[in-house]
């Protein structure tokens, strides 16, 4: 059997969706599985289309996703260039082969006719393709008055094209639905349908992992392979990927670009757990896999036919998850930058650490260190005012005063702290939330957070009498 090699191949024309982050991740698993080769194929025959950095930008969203490839740009291999606009002559050499074999024709149709023609096609109801082909004589009268063409697959009538899908099983459709495909463009450039089973071929691809969206494509490609003499490799179509109202996922819906994801705090290491799913699963209550893991465990016969919600929700539990696990030293290096950015840069490392520890099973993303936690790095400037209203009651001015008092004099440590508390509001036969809540909300300016003598103790004496102080002189 020879070796396995797969390719992602996207467009330069964007972001790297969230989509082709499925596509190429499900391709390098395949490969990784079965010690294959993962290429990386840029598809720019779109001129019009492409969006400068692109190619770039979506080789650092795969880098950063840790899905390196093994060929591809700036890593060639025997089978390159790696960029289709590279490779023009191949597609020309392939076009002329299906000319002279009777395989493909010059179509000589203006936009007008075609445009004609169509409504026409439509206004019959009929469920056969479109007949675009015109007389041969017609044909060569513009061909010698040098009217502009393209080059179109002559699909063959009356038969039944056939291939078998490793996610669908078998899929066929009669020949008579399937239009007379554009090959090559009047400027030359090849269409993705020639382009992809030139390429597929010359780059030795033997098997196709691609969106479900190229199933209806791939009868066409089915015919180029024959015609062309060329094996046929697997296919294999992934399912759609759908919003929660299970309309198509698209940028209209939000967020749909991994560099998105990343600028918002998402984890490389969440988002592609996440997205292993989407489609897939290991056929257990498992959910955690590390890349490695997802390697040893990924089959295509485990890929679902039907279309994968993308939930937010979920992947922000994955993102909680895993930055719950990432070591202190490591968050703290994330953290540092936004710390700078408030003016926060200058705290001790032991204390930043400490904080971090203290916030990890309240927290889903670095920001939150930021935006759940201020009160690690600056006074409260005002109080929550739901807590305020619940938990500010008209005691609590002299509560908070007793409680001040008590721990002032204690040795600042949890079990000190919290024994000064039990000690207070067994003396004033209550509950210690009697003392606790106005505490909480003195010092961080919040109704919730940690728990409150082991966020006393990181604060510090000084700070938090000082916030004491403030509290009551603001509050009252």
């Amino acid at each position: 059997m020879s070796q396995v090699r797969v390719r992602y191949a996207p467009s330069p024309t964007g972001y790297l969706h969230v989509g082709g982050l499925r596509t190429a991740l499900y391709n390098y698993l395949y490969a990784r599985k079965n010690g294959g080769v993962f290429v990386l194929r840029i598809e720019d025959t779109d001129q019009e289309r492409q969006v400068e950095g692109a190619v770039d930008a979506m080789i650092e969203a795969l880098r950063w996703s840790g899905l390196e490839f093994d060929e591809g740009p700036g890593k060639e291999g025997e089978c390159g260039p790696y960029v289709q606009s590279e490779r023009l002559a191949l597609y020309h050499a392939a076009a002329e082969r299906l000319l002279q074999s009777g395989h493909a024709y010059r179509c000589y149709r203006t936009p007008e006719e075609l445009e004609e023609l169509r409504r026409r096609h439509e206004a019959a109801k009929t469920a056969t393709r479109l007949d675009v082909r015109m007389p041969a004589e017609e044909a060569e009268q513009r061909a010698i008055a040098g009217a502009p063409s393209v080059i179109r697959l002559r699909v063959p009538d009356g038969e039944t094209i056939q291939f078998h899908d490793l996610v669908r099983g078998e899929v066929s459709i009669e020949s008579d639905l399937v239009d007379d495909q554009v090959l090559v463009k009047s400027d030359g450039f090849p269409t993705y349908h020639l382009a992809n089973v030139v390429d597929d071929y010359g780059m030795g691809i033997t098997h196709v992992i691609r969106g479900e969206e190229w199933v209806s494509s791939t009868p066409k490609h089915v015919l180029l392979y024959r015609f062309l003499g060329f094996p046929q490799p697997e296919f294999a179509h992934l399912p759609l990927l759908l919003n929660p109202d299970r309309s198509k996922l698209s940028k209209r819906h939000g967020d749909v670009a991994v560099e998105s994801y990343r600028e918002k705090g998402y984890l490389a290491e969440a988002l592609l757990n996440y997205v292993a799913f989407l489609g897939w699963n290991p056929g257990d209550e498992r959910e955690l896999f590390t890349l490695e893991e997802l390697i040893g465990e990924f089959s295509l016969a485990r890929v679902n036919k039907s279309g994968a919600i993308f939930n937010r929700e979920k992947l922000d539990w994955y993102n909680a998850i895993y930055l719950r696990q990432r070591p202190a030293p490591r968050i703290l290096d994330e953290l540092r930058p936004l710390l700078a950015g408030k003016g926060w840069d200058g705290f001790p490392e032991d204390y930043l650490l400490a904080g971090i520890e203290l916030m990890r099973e309240r927290v889903s993303f670095v920001h939150d260190y930021l935006d759940n936690a201020p009160w690690l790095f600056e006074d409260p400037e005002s109080y929550d005012e739901e807590t305020v209203k619940k938990r500010w009651k008209a005691d609590s001015p002299g509560r908070l005063r007793e409680a001040r008092g008590v721990i002032a004099q204690r040795p600042w440590t949890v079990s000190e702290l919290e024994a000064g508390y039990h000690e207070i509001a067994e003396a004033n036969a209550v509950g210690i939330g009697q003392f606790i809540h106005p505490t909480r909300l003195a010092v961080s300016g919040m109704g919730k957070g940690p728990g409150l003598y082991e966020l006393l103790e990181l604060l510090g004496r000084e700070t938090c009498l000082r916030r004491i102080d403030r509290a009551l002189s603001t509050l009252g």
